[in-house]
């Protein structure tokens, strides 16, 4: 049940599951040298940079100017604000919408923050950020582990979300108890190995996000997301597994999400690993697009 290796993608090593974040973080910590490589790929992400402080630590955003709404996308586990290079100033040029890329505790040019990672906190850290540029009612485009931070941040605060774009997103209905513990039980040997790598900054990443993995995730499936906030779920053909089984649970989870309000839609990104902003950006792009002028319709 361990993920595919996609060998040249950054995606490979820390896609949305315990197991995907193992399985090619070990390869990927050891070619890792610390933390210059995300922080040049961050500084590289189109916009402005804002630092912002959220509880005793400082968080990267990157703004590039536009109208309302805010176009605002979040990465996969373990990549920065550059995942978004080339789609952020394509959607600013298709749009005329602001667009803010951002930096998870952590992550590029963003302050380590000890302790395990969760979804509250990232969420609590996104608000902090959406507060200090004065922005309500993005479109949040969320990709991966972003899933849980978008689920968090529309239960709490659902006013500054006005349409989601989750773009095969860790939700919710795919963190059974069974699936769960399963994830958990395969990867432990892959947890220990990590622990016994040298602690950069990607380790230390890694490993907070695997911290209370099983609790969080069975506490995850237990929530839902408020039907308020349309959104469209694009799903990819791959998915972040090589087992049917997993692979069959991670779509029907996209499938029930995407069924459970007459406000979302549901969209197969074929073909598509789970990267699919890299492979299919113009999927994204559309999405993005259509809500964006739903949004403007409703308002």
């Amino acid at each position: 049940m361990i993920p595919r290796p996609l060998a040249q993608r950054r995606t490979a090593a820390i896609v949305v599951t315990l197991a995907a974040l193992t399985a090619g973080g070990l390869g990927a910590c050891a070619a890792s040298s610390d933390t210059a490589t995300t922080t040049e790929q961050s500084a590289a992400s189109a916009g402005s940079l804002h630092m912002i402080a959220n509880e005793g630590h400082r968080l990267a955003f990157h703004v590039i100017p536009g109208h309302w709404p805010a176009i605002v996308l979040d990465a996969g586990g373990g990549l920065d604000s550059s995942q978004w290079h080339a789609i952020a100033p394509a959607l600013t040029q298709r749009t005329g919408s602001e667009v803010i890329t951002y930096d998870r505790a952590g992550e590029g040019a963003s302050d380590e923050v000890p302790g395990p990672w969760k979804a509250a906190n990232a969420a609590s850290d996104l608000r902090a950020g959406l507060t200090a540029l004065g922005v309500r009612g993005a479109v949040l485009v969320s990709h991966s582990l972003a899933g849980e931070v978008a689920t968090e941040l529309v239960r709490s605060d659902s006013d500054r979300v006005a349409g989601a774009v989750l773009v095969d997103a860790s939700l919710p209905e795919f963190y059974t108890d069974a699936e769960t513990a399963r994830i958990v039980a395969a990867n432990a040997h892959q947890i220990a190995e990590l622990r016994g790598k040298p602690q950069t900054r990607q380790t230390r990443q890694l490993l907070a996000q695997a911290a209370d993995y099983g609790p969080a995730h069975r506490a995850y499936h237990r929530m839902s997301s408020p039907d308020i906030v349309p959104a469209t779920v694009i799903v990819s053909s791959q998915t972040p597994f090589d087992t049917p089984q997993d692979a069959r649970l991670w779509k029907a989870a996209q499938a029930q999400f995407a069924g459970a309000a007459s406000n979302r839609t549901l969209i197969h990104a074929d073909p598509s690993s789970h990267d699919i902003p890299e492979d299919r950006p113009d999927v994204v792009m559309t999405a993005v697009e259509d809500m964006v002028a739903r949004v403007r319709a409703d308002r």
